[in-house]
């Protein structure tokens, strides 16, 4: 790894530590506060009753070794001393352990919680482009890391550093310097090997993420599409696509196990020269008089003691890095700029007669390619107004615009004279009601989808509701009523039972302006029909703004608007129109002229 590799993912993982420290001190939080302070006292004391374990086994041994070997009360004292020293070091990790708890997962919770809500603050832009996969699966990750990192470098690392520190003076004021230094020298050495070599199997844990995101990504996208893979007969192709990258991750995870073995070997080799060292100069020492027989197994005692945290730090220090490029990566959502935002201050909508107007509005995804094009237009309060056009005019785009999941790059759009730019977000969206071409449900009952229009509504609101969408009597045939669940993306029901329940789930909203975005164009003529109906008794008194593709659902509208190639080249009643004898008048000669040509197929087989 280059040096700017290096500093580069220090910086990062300083990022990730920095952003994580306010979630464990959290303001206002004084509970979580005190928790903390006391899991720390808890840690210290902890650390100083296992330092304290040596000294009491070299008094035992001393005392079992000495001339006074009659006098048995004073060993069996220090040995019940030793082992309740251990039991209540372990007891104090522990109650650590509890206190902390608490802070730990609600800062979990928190950040959650506070990366959910960001991600729905992102503009559609953000989402169209994202692999739903690779999101949630950085996202565990990144929760994962942070527990892993709190468990472990706190209660871990710092310890063990406490730990060193405690017995390196122990060791320099009861004994010699050179065990003091045999210690630290063992124990340096040790990290820096363990570092070194964990670093070198770091890039095999790296391919083994990227190969797991891969292939999480790949088998999260072929169920959701489950019925493409099987129209087109695809399934040995998507295993075929999924065993790449599962093959990838199996190549990599076998080099990070087998590399393990280095690890181990040498961290072995280092522990026990340090034991030789400090058991020689120790032996030597016993046999100078200069020390006791307690005094050699308490040196042997400490770098023992010492090295069983370490063994784990190759793992450790590889989860930590892995766990702050995790954090890093989730964090990293956390920066997405969020594009539409609320203006400071930004008053809610006040929705009154419901008068919409686009005015001069241009639009463009990309700059390279303008969809709109000084586009002007009114849907008076009440009235219903349509907007058609071939595929591709822009129609969908004005839908989007109005819901403001992008805002217009000229000209405005305004709701009884009010800039949407200039409203909260949350009371635009609270004031229109869509029925979408594409109808995508929860995957959980049809009670829950309808409510979903108004989470707090009761159960007959739900059922009115659905009565009015021409829904309900369906419903009632089902086993389990409106508890019956409507699966992934709503698969278990129809094009047209999806529809009802996305018009019964609009009407539960009782929002001020509606709007229908070629809500029909999927159905079949019967069921096209039924859903118009149900459609057009809903926008009665409603300012309702419609986008078709099928003409035929249009015609009682107050206005039409034609667009092509992101303008408005015509406009007026359906009969205004067709007189004209321009674009619409073509459009609906054309589809009139398909409605015939598809009713003769329709009748061919019954004729012969």
């Amino acid at each position: 790894m280059s040096q700017i590799e290096e500093v580069t993912g220090l910086k990062h993982e300083t990022r990730s530590i920095r952003a994580l420290a306010p979630y464990l001190w959290p303001a206002g939080e004084m509970e979580l506060k005190v928790r903390v302070v006391i899991a720390v006292v808890l840690l210290v004391l902890a650390k100083v009753v296992i330092v304290y374990v040596p000294l009491l086994y070299k008094a035992a041994v001393d005392s079992l070794s000495g001339a006074n070997q009659a006098i048995v009360v004073v060993p069996v004292a220090l040995i019940l001393a030793y082992g309740g020293a251990q039991v209540v070091s372990r007891a104090l990790g522990e109650l650590r352990d509890f206190v902390f708890a608490k802070v730990s997962q609600r800062a979990i919770r928190v950040v959650a919680l506070k990366t959910f809500r960001h991600l729905h603050s992102l503009a559609l832009r953000f989402h169209l482009d994202r692999q739903t996969g690779g999101l949630s699966r950085a996202i565990e990750r990144g929760l994962r890391g942070i527990d892993f990192l709190l468990r472990f470098m706190l209660f871990n690392i710092v310890p063990t550093l406490l730990e060193l520190t405690m017995v390196s003076i122990i060791l320099w004021t009861l004994y010699d310097f050179r065990f003091t230094l045999v210690t630290l020298g063992t124990i340096v050495v040790y990290i820096t090997y363990t570092l070194t070599v964990t670093e070198w199997r770091l890039k095999f844990r790296r391919a083994m993420n990227q190969s797991d995101s891969e292939a999480n990504t790949k088998a999260i996208d072929s169920l959701l599409n489950f019925e493409t893979v099987k129209y087109f007969g695809n399934e040995e192709h998507e295993a075929q696509r999924y065993d790449s990258a599962v093959k990838r991750y199996e190549k990599m995870a076998v080099r990070s196990m087998t590399s393990l073995s280095v690890v181990n070997i040498g961290q072995g080799f280092i522990i026990s020269g340090g034991l030789i060292g400090n058991m020689m100069m120790a032996a030597f020492g016993v046999a100078k008089g200069n020390m006791t027989v307690g005094d050699f197994v308490a040196v042997n005692a400490y770098l023992i003691q010492l090295s069983q945290p370490l063994n784990f730090l190759g793992f450790v220090y590889r989860e930590i890095k892995q766990s702050l490029t995790d954090m890093e990566s989730m964090f990293s959502l956390l920066n997405v700029n969020r594009e539409i935002e609320d203006a400071p201050g930004a008053p809610p909508l006040k929705v009154g007669q419901g008068n919409l107007a686009f005015s001069h509005v241009g639009f463009a995804y990309d700059d390279r390619r303008a969809i709109l094009k000084d586009v002007s237009f009114e849907v008076p309060a009440g009235q219903t107004v349509a907007i058609v056009g071939p595929t591709g005019a822009g129609k969908s785009t004005i839908s989007r615009l109005l819901f403001r999941f992008y805002d217009v790059d000229a000209g405005a759009i305004t709701i009884d004279g009010q800039d949407i730019r200039e409203v909260q977000q949350a009371s635009l969206r609270a004031a229109i009601g869509i029925v979408p071409q594409d109808t995508v449900l929860f995957n959980d009952t049809i009670f829950y989808n309808i409510r979903y229009g108004r989470p707090d509504a009761t159960k007959a609101e739900v059922e009115e509701a659905a009565r009015l969408a021409q829904v309900h009597d369906f419903v009632m045939t089902l086993p389990d009523g409106y508890e019956s669940r409507v699966g992934e993306r709503g698969l278990k029901l129809s094009g047209g039972e999806k529809q009802r329940v996305a018009i019964a789930r609009t009407i539960l909203k009782q929002p001020q302006i509606l709007m229908f975005d070629e809500a029909t164009s999927a159905l079949d003529t019967h069921t096209e029909k039924e859903i118009q109906a149900a459609l057009e008794k809903v926008s009665e008194d409603h300012t309702t703004l419609i986008i078709a593709h099928r003409l035929s659902t249009v015609v009682h509208a107050d206005q039409i608007i034609v667009l092509e190639d992101g303008r408005v080249v015509e406009r007026g009643r359906h009969s205004e129109l067709l007189k004209l004898g321009g674009k619409y008048a073509a459009l609906w000669t054309r589809q009139r002229e398909q409605q015939v040509k598809e009713a003769e197929e329709a009748l061919e087989p019954a004729v012969t």
